[in-house]
This record gives structure tokens, C-alpha cells and sequence, in this order.
């Protein structure tokens, strides 16, 4: 999903890009996230999941998610069963975030879902979903950029940023990412 925001008017003034309603939303959202789950002993995953699903994620059964992470925007944040959602994990998902069952988020990674169109003079906001299938891992402060599929299996090694899709049982590595080796397909070589 591609999603262009023009920032010019008629008048040649820029307007925001997200509405005052959607502003509001996400204010509500970062308040309630703070007084309600921010402060909680890391235990206490359901209790975090129950807030995300009060705020239109779909968030499935067995989930973990951290005190300290960030999700920007709860209602567009789907999740299969047991995903895991670490220490101060960024989920910035303005074009969707859909997570598959067992994938791993470690702490500090970041999944940014939008850019900017910098060959363009008013610098269009671009949205893009990002979509994790089942047994990716996301590894500690790794970054994956908008758009990108990350097939069955395919893990994302530490610090590494990738712009591209990665494989399917596949472990990628680097600035920008590319492919280190194989992973055991540990599904379907039973």
C-alpha cells in the first residue's frame, strides 16, 4: 500500500499532513499508553495487550509487548498469535504493520513505515505497510524502512537496515543488509 500526501494548497501555503481528528487520536493514544502501561513491571503483557486492542489494534492471543516500546498508531497494528514486541522496539505505522505469528521484534529495533519523496518540492509524506511472516526476527537495533516483506523465516541481523524484502529462511546483515546465509527451514523439513 502506497499512500502520497500533497503538502501545497491553492494558495502555496503546505497543509498537515495527518487531520486535527487523526492528531488528537494519536494524542490520546501517547497519554493513555503513558498512565496506563509505560510505568508497568515488564510482566505484564496482557494487561498492555488489552490497552492496544482498546485502541483498534488487533493484537492476537499470547502476545508480548514491552512498557518502553512505541507504537504510533495502535488501530493500524495487526498481529497474529505469540509475537513478541521487546524493550524499546519503535513501531512507526502510518501505512500498517502486520506481524505473523512467532515473530520476534528485539529491543531498540525500529519498523519505520513512511518516508519523504525528497525529488519533489514539497517533500511527500509516503506511506507504505510493512509485513512480517511467520519466524522473522527482527534483531536488536535493526531497522527495517518502508514497504519492505519480510518473507517466512528471514532474520534480520543486529544494526543491520534493510530497504528491500528479504527472503525466506534467510539471515541478511549490514548497512544495507544483504545476505549472510541460509537458516535451517525448521517448517517444512521435518
Amino acid at each position: 500500500m502506497l499512500s502520497y500526501h500533497s503538502a501545497d494548497n491553492a494558495d502555496g501555503y503546505l497543509r498537515p499532513v495527518f487531520s486535527f481528528s487523526n492528531k488528537l487520536r494519536r494524542f490520546c493514544w501517547n497519554i493513555t499508553w503513558l498512565l496506563l502501561c509505560r510505568w508497568t513491571p515488564n510482566p505484564m503483557h496482557r494487561w498492555r495487550v488489552l490497552v492496544v486492542r482498546m485502541f483498534g489494534g488487533k493484537i492476537g492471543d499470547k502476545n508480548v509487548i514491552y512498557p518502553d516500546c512505541k507504537i504510533w498508531a495502535p488501530w493500524l497494528l495487526e498481529t497474529e498469535e505469540i509475537v513478541t514486541i521487546g524493550p524499546g522496539v519503535e513501531i512507526y505505522n502510518p501505512g500498517g504493520v502486520y506481524l505473523s505469528h512467532h515473530v520476534i521484534l528485539s529491543q531498540y529495533s525500529f519498523l519505520c513505515g513512511a518516508t519523504h519523496d525528497y525529488n519533489t518540492a514539497d517533500f511527500t509524506y509516503i506511506m507504505k505497510k510493512i509485513v512480517l511472516e511467520p519466524y522473522v526476527w527482527i534483531c536488536s537495533k535493526a531497522v527495517v524502512l518502508p514497504g519492505v516483506h519480510c518473507k517466512q523465516g528471514s532474520v534480520l541481523g543486529a544494526s543491520s537496515v534493510t530497504s528491500s524484502n528479504l527472503e525466506a529462511w534467510t539471515v541478511y546483515g549490514g548497512h544495507p543488509a544483504k545476505e549472510l546465509k541460509k537458516r535451517t527451514d525448521f517448517i517444512n523439513n521435518k
